[in-house]
């Protein structure tokens, strides 16, 4: 799926779940803001790494003639920093929210 079919199926189903579950003990607005933040890095994730990986099917069609597995070996090194991105998120949500914070006075 895209990015779009995902969001509107994914973010109102779960949305409530992780609210109700009180995660990092944040308020509703700074959990909601980093849940997003959340789902938009993991999709990110979704377009580098294998099987899916739209984007290395894109370049595919961009030059024909590099091999698909050259291009996901060139792009494991992107999937890494991605992971480690998204697990540090995971683990410090302070890191996503401190610019909303910031701008709004929280």
């Amino acid at each position: 799926l895209e990015w779009v079919p995902i969001v509107l199926i994914v973010v109102p189903v779960l949305l409530p779940t992780v609210v109700a579950l009180d995660i990092h003990g944040l308020n509703r607005y700074d959990l909601m803001v980093w849940f997003g933040i959340l789902v938009a890095v993991n999709l990110q994730t979704a377009w580098l790494s294998p099987p899916v990986a739209l984007s290395a099917y894109f370049l595919k069609g961009v030059v024909p003639d590099w091999d698909l597995k050259d291009i996901y070996l060139g792009m494991m090194q992107f999937m890494l920093i991605q992971l480690i991105g998204l697990t540090l998120i995971f683990i410090f949500p302070q890191i996503v929210l401190w610019m909303p914070n910031q701008v709004f006075g929280q």
